[in-house]
């Protein structure tokens, strides 16, 4: 839960913005709209937006999942970043927050791109996999609810192509995950699927010092 990247001084965060990011200005005014919300810490930063983006160019991607929308910040990164034939199952269950991420995905001309599921996640992929879908996502995003992200971590091994990368966010969680004195559901439901990722030989695996800390997971 971080709209910036942690664990930079300010200057040298400012400077990689400064330096890197192109953020477009529909991003800028949701970004900036969605500052208002108590709940802002939930967005995504644009550096790491612009870095899953350049992830999906970089597959040729077509088909894509998020887990987790908010008020929508990384479906329209990855919206933007598919071709006019690719499509983005979005995941969530808050109406009010999906309804703002609703208005910039028309406001962008990427709306026709994004399916929109109001359900809860594991039942939206359970039906994915269940409609023969199994093998065919290039890239999958899981920015959810952390109690159920080994849940959705397996759904989307499933969903996911050989060669095709989940990208799952938060694994640093504000830096708690090095403390195992913490106990709570959410830091350690993240700090087992570190430990799992790990050892998994499913994948090839990196994990990332972007934005709360990103995890990319390659489907061998």
């Amino acid at each position: 839960m971080a709209n910036r990247t942690l664990f930079l001084t300010n200057e040298l965060y400012k400077y990689m913005i400064s330096s890197s990011v192109r953020e477009p200005d529909i991003l800028r005014q949701l970004r900036r709209e969605t500052s208002h919300d108590q709940m802002s810490a939930m967005q995504i930063s644009p550096e790491q937006g612009q870095f899953m983006a350049f992830l999906l160019k970089l597959q040729k991607a077509t088909k894509a999942i998020e887990i987790g929308v908010y008020t929508g910040y990384s479906s329209l990164c990855i919206a933007l970043a598919l071709p006019p034939d690719g499509k983005l199952v979005a995941c969530d269950i808050n109406k009010e927050w999906t309804s703002v991420a609703q208005r910039y995905w028309e406001k962008a001309g990427v709306s026709k791109k994004i399916d929109l599921h109001l359900a809860p996640g594991i039942e939206t992929l359970n039906h994915l996999i269940s409609n023969g879908n199994a093998n065919t996502y290039d890239f999958i995003f899981i920015d959810a609810d952390k109690k159920n992200y080994d849940i959705y971590y397996e759904r989307a091994i499933n969903l996911l192509r050989p060669g095709g990368i989940i990208v799952i966010d938060n694994v640093f969680w504000l830096g708690k995950v090095t403390d195992h004195k913490i106990i709570d559901d959410e830091t350690n439901a993240i700090q087992r699927l570190n430990k799992k990722l790990h050892n998994d030989e499913r994948i090839d695996l990196s994990m990332i010092p972007v934005g709360d800390g990103l995890t990319l997971a390659m489907k061998r």
